[in-house]
């Protein structure tokens, strides 16, 4: 059975549809990623799934759970860091810890939670005093505090610095290899290629696109790119003979070999025939932002 199942869901605001007839499943165990711009309703869709805003037409079940009529058996399954929650700033980690813990039937150990997540050492921090990075990883721990089988996480390192969004990937991969699913919501490519087993593209409310992180990129272009600087001159010709070979550009000293298939070993295979070292060689194939503009039209920034 699906983690979560979508099936055909709309919402619309004022007359503006938001979400436009979305559909896709979640396995269990897996980080499924959600990706799209600001404004692309990717927020209104995490909530549909969490049970704290009901879609206008189209089914959501979370665990076999419905969560308009469930609601209260999802929030026992579900864990949820959303990207405009505000804490007390007056209230420490460690009552904030304990108020979310006493939401579920079967909490975590609240102190032994705040060590797991790094929090024993400001445990009685007012939530005002913190870190950008210690807020993180208590949204992190108030997202799990519950035991839940899956959590919910919307736009979670923004504002971070990349030191801190470092970190805030490897905590939610610790979640992910304890055995509890992911939902994450990100308009970051590099978080999304990062950590997402999956990825559900979304864009002006639509679903565009559903494939794993290579899998997206394939769309955008089969091409692979090699990038080097020839230790001798290097007729194109012989290069051009390789069937794995489309096209040889120069870049100065740079040489850009472009084509398909098994081109890294064919190139290098033929310059070590003729003794010529690659300098500075680079692989380079297409990536989810050439895969974004491919299926929108247009970078994720726009």
């Amino acid at each position: 059975m699906a983690v979560v199942q979508v099936d055909a869901v709309g919402k619309s605001y004022g007359g503006r549809a938001v979400l436009d007839e979305v559909s896709f499943e979640v396995a269990e165990g897996e980080i499924f990623g959600i990706l799209g711009p600001n404004g692309a309703g990717k927020t209104t869709l995490v909530e549909c799934v969490a049970g704290l805003r009901s879609p206008d037409r189209g089914r959501v079940t979370v665990l076999g759970l419905d969560p308009r009529r469930e609601r209260d058996a999802v929030r026992q399954v579900v864990g949820v860091q959303l990207q405009e929650s505000e804490l007390p700033e007056k209230l420490t980690v460690r009552e904030i810890a304990e108020l979310y813990a006493c939401f579920y039937t079967r909490p975590a150990d609240v102190p032994l939670l705040l060590d797991q997540w790094g929090l024993s050492e400001c445990a009685d921090r007012r939530y005002g005093k913190l870190s950008g990075g210690q807020q993180q990883r208590l949204a992190l721990a108030l997202a799990v505090v519950g035991n839940p089988r899956m959590v919910v996480l919307d736009e979670l390192t923004t504002g971070l610095d990349p030191h801190a969004r470092r970190n805030a990937w490897a905590m939610v991969e610790r979640i992910r290899d304890a055995g509890t699913t992911v939902l994450l919501v990100t308009h970051v490519m590099e978080e999304a290629e990062h950590l997402c087993d999956r990825i559900a593209v979304i864009d002006a409310g639509r679903l565009v696109a559903l494939d794993t992180p290579a899998g997206l990129a394939a769309k955008a272009s089969a091409d692979q790119r090699l990038r080097f600087r020839p230790s001798e001159r290097l007729d194109d010709r012989l290069l051009l003979e390789l069937p794995e070979v489309d096209q040889v550009v120069h870049h100065g000293a740079q040489l850009e070999v472009i084509g398909t298939g098994n081109l890294v070993h064919a190139v290098t295979a033929l310059l070590a025939r003729h003794q010529v070292i690659a300098h500075g060689l680079r692989v380079e194939q297409a990536t989810l932002d050439d895969a974004f503009v491919a299926l929108t039209g247009r970078p994720l920034d726009h």
